[in-house]
């Protein structure tokens, strides 16, 4: 059996840059312009910052296409639309001079964002290289831990130098004159494909499931991760929130808030050097068992609190290996654009749709009660997740 090798590590650092351009240009965007297109527009600040869950709404839609057409044709041409749609977005977004047209930006993004975001490259990256891309997956997600690290200052800089206008043409420009030829490099003719056979870096205890009993099993895995992402959504938009109210004042509940990248990044590195010893089944059990952990911490008060938002980012953290990892150990290569993109319609929905459900569920019981019901949820997850792990074990 020939053995399909992974990218080389500029072909990842590619994928990984562009990850890093394509988070910050639209989910992480409000969070440094919403203030000030607030306050030069006067639009309100719900809809302004609703542009980033309508986004993730649209590519949750498109998802399951764009794993189709990566199935058929490959990513090259997917991703290359992508920084065409970014830029095409972020260009409307930076001249509306209405809601509408500001919203109607944010679509455009939220097509970019389908077909050029985690989801879409792990569905590339799988095509591509077959079991190999558990490997670069991992990796791949250490550049996207550095998103918002890296684009907020860099949001606030060009917000100062330029104003808000100014920097959404300049992601704009970034998306053409980086991230289209970066994409084009990194998927171009020759990279090696999955349809070759290929084995995997280490021994995976579990054969594929069969294709007929592979729906329950598909359906558990879309749950867990529509679950872990929309606890996840919740938790990073209202953590600040969710701090202070735990006794922090707004310095301390900031400086508390930066450990949650760091802590990601940290559960990534491990994963990335340890991962292949085991199944990545084990990844997503650690992964929703360190989110309901993380989440009890949060009823404790301060002395507790960075220890909450370490453990609970951690899990967070890898739970974004998991969602690209799992599939491709428990289906196989030749079905996994697909697959991916099937799973990702559900989670992505889930999370456009769930910091607006927080926001009402704290405004209506208040923190403690919010923070009660991801615990729940969060268990229901670690529940769903042990009985994947035992449906898996038995079909295999």
């Amino acid at each position: 059996m020939r053995r399909v090798q992974g990218p080389s590590r500029s072909v990842i650092t590619a994928f990984g840059l562009v990850q890093i351009l394509g988070w910050g240009c639209s989910f992480y965007f409000p969070a440094v312009f919403a203030p000030a297109i607030v306050a030069e527009t006067g639009w309100p600040l719900p809809w302004v910052v609703g542009g980033a869950s309508l986004g993730l709404l649209v590519a949750g839609l498109v998802s399951p296409a764009v794993g189709g057409v990566i199935a058929r044709h490959g990513g090259r041409k997917i991703l290359a639309a992508s920084a065409l749609l970014f830029a095409a977005g972020l260009t409307t977004v930076g001249l509306a001079n209405a809601l509408p047209l500001y919203l109607t930006g944010w679509v455009a993004i939220g097509l970019g964002m389908g077909t050029g975001l985690y989801d879409a490259v792990f569905a590339t990256l799988g095509r591509m290289y077959g079991l190999a891309a558990r490997a670069p997956i991992t990796t791949l997600t250490l550049f996207g831990g550095f998103s918002s690290t890296i684009c907020w200052p860099l949001s606030a800089w060009l917000l100062e130098l330029v104003g808000w206008r100014g920097a959404a043409l300049a992601y704009a420009a970034l998306q053409i004159g980086l991230a289209l030829p970066l994409m084009l490099y990194a998927t171009r003719p020759g990279r090696a494909a999955a349809d070759a056979p290929a084995t995997p870096d280490a021994p995976v205890p579990h054969r594929e499931a069969p294709a007929a009993r592979r729906m329950p099993i598909l359906v558990l895995l879309a749950a867990i991760m529509s679950l872990a992402a929309g606890i996840g959504a919740i938790v990073i938009v209202h953590l600040l929130i969710v701090l202070q109210a735990r006794g922090l004042d707004f310095a301390a509940a900031v400086a508390a808030g930066t450990l949650f990248g760091p802590a990601q990044v940290g559960a990534r590195i491990v994963e990335r050097l340890f991962g292949a010893r085991y199944h990545p089944l084990w990844t997503l059990a650690a992964a929703v068992a360190l989110m309901a952990a993380g989440l009890a911490l949060f009823t404790t008060g301060a002395p507790l609190i960075l220890g909450a938002v370490a453990i609970y980012a951690a899990g967070y953290g890898i739970s974004w290996i998991a969602r690209g990892t799992v599939p491709l150990a428990l289906f196989g290569a030749a079905d996994y654009p697909r697959l991916i993109g099937r799973l990702a319609f559900p989670s992505l929905i889930v999370q456009a749709l769930a910091p607006s459900a927080g926001a009402a569920l704290i405004a209506a019981q208040g923190v403690n009660a919010t923070i009660a019901v991801l615990i729940v949820l969060s268990l229901v997850n670690v529940a769903l997740t042990l009985a994947l792990v035992a449906l898996v074990r038995r079909e295999g």
